[in-house]
């Protein structure tokens, strides 16, 4: 239960861009662990800058008469501190002839007093405490300005042994203390003529290399807060306007089913312009679908059962009638009525197996871009060949040539075909019915005009209903299916169907379809 539980808060999208965000802050953190090289270039630049104070002051001593202690510090006194390390001079057997220590304080003393101000900062120990788990960062005191020679009194180091032997020498050493202090030594001869005459002595303190690394560190964890915190700040905002949003629409969704799994609600359009927006408006416009199909599912069973309920109640009449009835002439009657109320029922039936297959069929139904007047034109001529003894004229009339419409060929000339049959079946002995071709705007418009009754005015909005029809119930075989076929078909295309009253004239029928263009 528990680890379904991390699991599941794990998941959540502001935990995981928190994360990332996280993430990103600690790029710079993970730059510290690669101090370690930076730390090398600084101890060599300072071996550098101790190697060349040390042959400056052994120059100038080369250029004295000879080599004595008032000659050594005399050369110190004119530096005045201006060093930044602890030059000693040493004769040829090692006896100290001066101490630069022994002329005031060097620069060095104010960056070590700078140093240990901060590394007492209670950011700096806060930062550096998980890096001292690892020995990466200290904070260390100042330490006295003293070495190992200073103890002993004794000149007898390694470097010194080599720069008396006219060699470049240097070496580390370590004091023991909490924090130990680190020290270089470098060690210049001091020739005249090929023969060694002393030893320049430079010596230094890390400290300062290392008051530099704990700036940088500390500045860095400054970022690093800073960072974390902008970090935290927008995860919050972005978990205040995309998770609780997100939320919030998963919890509508929810609601929005019954028990029986039908729709009670739906999605309220929202006016953000970001994508929360825009899922927001397509989930209102999906759950309106779902609603206006439900609708029409519930009022196609609806009018389904209205359809089936007037044929069935006449089958039964007559069946109870024919089994109470002696007379033969009367039962053949009610047994031929039984059997015109069973065809017309199979007749219903069959349209609206077409229906249901249309709908299907529609969503797959592959496109092609087609001329209207080519499609027109064979569709007339073949009603004039099928009607060519009796029934009213057909004829065609394109305002303009090469209206180029993407339909389904099939499927547009079934609902042009169902729309004629009923022009024509309306059209009276010796009439005629039109039809027109011409653009407007960016749409083809096609009409069909009849001489017939017309079209109430109160059923001009009815007429492409399922099962509505004007005739009397059932007549001809008419189920008032035809045209509702037909305004499928042409939706499909992105077009509309529409019925115009005219007061004592015949049916106007009008479709528009998208053109296409070129």
């Amino acid at each position: 239960m528990m680890k379904l539980s991390l699991r599941r808060v794990s998941s959540r999208l502001w935990i995981r861009l928190f994360a990332f965000n996280t993430l990103l802050v600690f790029v710079p953190v993970l730059g510290m662990l690669f101090l370690g090289s930076f730390e090398k270039q600084l101890l060599r630049a300072q071996e550098r800058t101790m190697v060349q104070e040390g042959r400056l002051l052994a120059a100038a001593l080369s250029a004295e008469e000879r080599l004595s202690a008032e000659a050594a510090r005399g050369i110190m006194r004119r530096l005045g501190g201006r060093h930044e390390t602890r030059l000693r001079v040493l004769g040829p057997e090692g006896a100290l002839l001066a101490d630069s220590a022994k002329f005031g304080p060097r620069r060095e003393a104010p960056a070590q007093q700078q140093g240990a101000s901060e590394t007492q900062n209670w950011l700096y120990r806060l930062g550096s405490y998980p890096f001292r788990l690892f020995h990466q960062l200290r904070t260390p005191a100042p330490p006295p300005d003293q070495d190992q020679y200073d103890s002993s009194g004794a000149f007898q180091g390694p470097e010194l042994k080599a720069a008396l032997a006219g060699r470049y020498g240097a070496t580390t050493r370590i004091s023991p203390g909490n924090p130990p202090t680190v020290r270089l030594y470098s060690a210049i001869p001091i020739l005249r003529e090929g023969r060694v005459e002393g030893v320049v002595l430079v010596s230094q303190s890390t400290y300062r290399i290392f008051q530099i690394l704990y700036g940088i560190r500390l500045g860095v964890f400054r970022v690093f807060l800073a960072s974390l915190g902008v970090a935290l700040l927008i995860s919050i905002l972005v978990a205040m306007t995309i998770a609780r949003p997100i939320s919030r629409l998963k919890s509508r969704a929810e609601e929005l089913l019954d028990r029986r799994g039908r729709l009670r609600g739906s999605f309220r359009a929202g006016r953000r312009k970001d994508e929360i927006g825009d899922l927001q408006r397509a989930l209102a416009e999906l759950t309106g679908r779902l609603e206006r199909g439900a609708q029409s599912m519930e009022s196609f069973a609806s009018d389904i059962s209205h359809e089936f309920k007037n044929p069935l109640a006449s089958i039964r009449a007559a069946t109870e009638l024919a089994l109470e009835s002696d007379e033969i002439e009367q039962r053949a009657r009610l047994l031929q009525m039984i059997q015109a109320e069973i065809s017309r029922l199979e007749r219903l039936l069959s349209s609206l197996r077409e229906m249901s297959r249309l709908d299907l069929a529609l969503e797959d139904e592959e496109l092609e871009i087609l001329v209207l007047e080519d499609l027109l034109t064979g569709l007339v001529e073949a009603f004039r060949i099928r009607s060519a003894r009796e029934g009213p004229a057909i004829l065609l009339a394109v305002a303009e040539e090469g209206l180029r419409v993407r339909v389904s060929a099939d499927r547009l000339t079934q609902a042009l075909e169902k729309i004629l049959d009923n022009a024509i079946s309306f059209s009276p002995p010796g009439g005629r019915v039109q039809l027109r071709v011409f653009s407007k705007g960016e749409e083809a418009l096609i009409q069909i005009e009849d001489e017939g009754p017309g079209i109430p005015e109160e059923n001009v909005d009815r007429v492409f209903d399922r099962f509505f029809t004007s005739r009397r119930e059932g007549e001809d075989g008419h189920h008032g299916l035809g045209l509702a076929l037909s305004r499928s078909i042409i939706d499909a295309f992105g077009g509309k169907i529409r019925a115009i009253y005219r007061e004592g004239e015949g049916a106007l029928i009008e479709i528009r379809l998208p053109l296409v263009g070129g």
